[in-house]
């Protein structure tokens, strides 16, 4: 679950029969996550008072005398406000919903509009970690990815050699978070590591991951061993 966050919406209501106020209002198509906290707002105009509903299924839909019809489990009113010219709704399942704000003033309905957002699963994340920031040529490695999003995952992600070559590898069908994945070093010297691609169940991101460095030792060099004998005390 992403962290919520606010999107402004503004609709200006306009002083036109209610019923000719639906198609242009259609046309306004807003888009947010799962788990966002959302505020739609209008321009306030003094003495109107606002009240706001929602819609998760618009089938033979009259919006100018059918109450809104999205259930709490879908989308909720923060607080419970649902008046006013601003409020918060916060969505929790993907789909298509509409809103409408209906403007009155001394109890007669002025005017009404509607608006459309579609909510999506947030996009994956994948945030890279080394164990140990070094090893030895010969031995294996190994990074960690911790992910956000809907397993299973799948990522590409970037190597850069000591010989500033690049190889792009991709790991599919991950399930774990973190997940390791090995990596057998050719040569010693620095490697980079980020991640350039992550799908989960819904979504892909191309955004890249944050880079991590390896450093890999070469082997010491071989040097003669002698054996001292303490008798004659002359290296044999």
């Amino acid at each position: 679950m992403i962290r919520p966050k606010q999107i402004i919406l503004r609709l200006l209501l306009v002083a036109i029969p209610v019923l000719l106020a639906m198609a242009p209002a259609m046309a306004q198509t807003n888009s947010a996550f799962v788990g966002q906290s959302v505020e739609l707002s209008v321009v306030e105009i003094p003495g109107d008072t606002y009240s706001w509903e929602l819609y998760n299924d618009v089938s033979g839909i009259n919006f100018a005398t059918d109450p809104g019809n999205c259930p709490p489990t879908q989308a909720l009113f923060a607080g419970g406000i649902s008046t006013g010219p601003v409020v918060h709704v916060t969505w929790f399942s993907p789909g298509t919903y509409f809103y409408k704000v209906t403007a009155q003033r001394s109890g007669c309905t002025m005017n009404l509009k509607v608006g459309k957002i579609v909510i999506e699963h947030p996009l994956p994340t994948a945030i890279l970690s080394l164990a140990q920031p070094s090893t030895c040529i010969g031995q294996p490695a190994s990074f960690q990815v911790s992910f956000t999003g809907t397993p299973p995952w799948s990522i590409t992600y970037r190597v850069t050699k000591p010989d500033a070559t690049t190889q792009d590898i991709t790991v599919n069908n991950l399930t774990g978070s973190p997940s390791e994945i090995p990596f057998n070093p050719s040569m010693p010297g620095i490697y980079t590591f980020e991640v350039r691609s992550v799908t989960d169940a819904y979504r892909t991101s191309t955004t890249p991951s944050n880079i991590i460095t390896l450093t890999v030792n070469p082997k010491p060099s071989s040097s003669r061993i002698y054996q001292y004998d303490p008798t004659n005390k002359k290296k044999k």
